[in-house]
This record gives C-alpha cells, structure tokens and sequence, in this order.
C-alpha cells in the first residue's frame, strides 16, 4: 500500500514563506504599522489644534479627574520631533514582541500602559502634563528582557541578548533623571510594567508527567 507524502511546503510555512500578511511576520509588521499610523494621525489633528489635544488627554500627576488620561496620553506627544523619537523603537521592539501572539502582545500592551500611566500619575511633579508613548518603548525594552529568563525558549534568550546590545545603552542614556522636559517616571513604571507582563503572560508549559520517559510505545511492522 502506498502512503501519501507532501511534495511541497505545508500552507501554513508557505504563508510564512511567501510574505502573507496572515503570517506572524505580516501580522506582527500590519500591527505596528496601524499604530504608528495612528499616532501620527492623532498628532496631525493634535498639530492642526494648537496642541489642544495634548493639554487636554496629558496625564496631571495626583488629579482624580486625569486617571482617565492613563489611556489617552500613549497616544499624544509633545511635538513632532517627540513622536519622530519614539517611532523607530516603537516599531522595532513593538515588531519583535508582536511576533508571539496577537492576543499576549494586546494584554502586554496594556499592562504596560495602565503600569505606566499609574506610575507618572503617582510621581510626577506638580503642575506637570505627562504625553507620549515613550513609556511603551521603554515597556517593550522590559518585556523582551524579562520574556528571555522566564519563558526560557533558546530563542528567546537570543533575542534578550539582542534587545539588550542593540538598545541597552540607548535606554539607559534615555530615562532622564533630573532632565527637564523629560519623565523619567513614565520611562521607568514603564519598564517595569514590561517585565510584569512578561510575568504575567509567560508561556505556560505542562509539566512532565511521572514516567512519561519510561514509556514505550508500540512499534508495528
């Protein structure tokens, strides 16, 4: 009797073969292409206002009526030169953790905006307005530090080595500790909002069963 085997690739790494945008690559790059695209829309109309929106959504540290801004202020900056700043990590760290999963990238994300956004609400300086997505950047930096050590996927573990020579130095130099105009606050909750969601939404993987290396399975001829 003869048996049927594939003379080609399976669709599924076709699709990831061949550039399909149901691909996790395309899926990953479509993401952070949608939200760049709205952040720089949100800052179009932002510009076109006199900056009405970003005074209106910033986050005002300790002001019970700016909690709500937690959720507005990722997506509006201070100038075009601040979104300019944060579009190419943005994208390229918000790329590689898009890469496990569209719904863990999503409660990622938002960990780390609610993180964040808590954190400026709490620390920061009086008559201060807090905006920009920078706390995101810095987030995505602590996830995919932090994903290497608890998922610990020999992938993974590259990829935290890679994250941390390419941007370490980077972020490091970016938190701003004493620098005007800059919140330090939002770099930092945001970072560790990064490694809590790393926690929270590790891979869970069973865990061995007793003798499951003492089985044999039955071979036929």
């Amino acid at each position: 009797m003869s048996l049927p085997f594939p003379t080609g690739p399976s669709s599924s790494s076709a699709s990831i073969e061949n550039g399909a945008l149901g691909s996790p690559l395309g899926r990953a790059a479509s993401l952070m292409v949608t939200f760049l695209a709205v952040l720089w829309a949100v800052e179009l109309v932002n510009l076109a206002t006199g900056r009405e929106l970003a005074r209106a959504g910033g986050i005002r540290p300790r002001d019970p009526e700016s909690l709500i801004d937690v959720a507005t202020s990722p997506f509006l900056h201070g100038s075009l030169e601040h979104l300019a700043s944060n579009a190419l990590p943005l994208f390229s760290l918000g790329f590689i953790a898009a890469l496990t999963g569209l719904k863990r990238f999503l409660l990622m994300t938002l960990t780390i905006i609610v993180v964040s956004g808590v954190g400026v609400w709490l620390f920061s300086p009086e008559n201060s307005i807090s905006v920009g997505a920078s706390g995101i950047v810095f987030g995505y930096f602590g996830y995919l530090l932090m994903r290497g050590l608890v998922d610990r996927r020999p992938v993974d573990i590259v990829v935290s080595l890679g994250v941390a020579l390419a941007f370490g130095y980077v972020m490091w130099n970016s938190i701003g500790f004493g620098a005007t105009g800059i919140s330090w606050q939002g770099h930092v909750c945001g970072f560790i909002g990064g490694m809590v969601a790393a926690l929270l939404f590790r891979e869970r993987r069973p865990r061995p069963q007793p003798g499951d290396h003492e089985r044999i399975e039955p071979q036929t001829p």
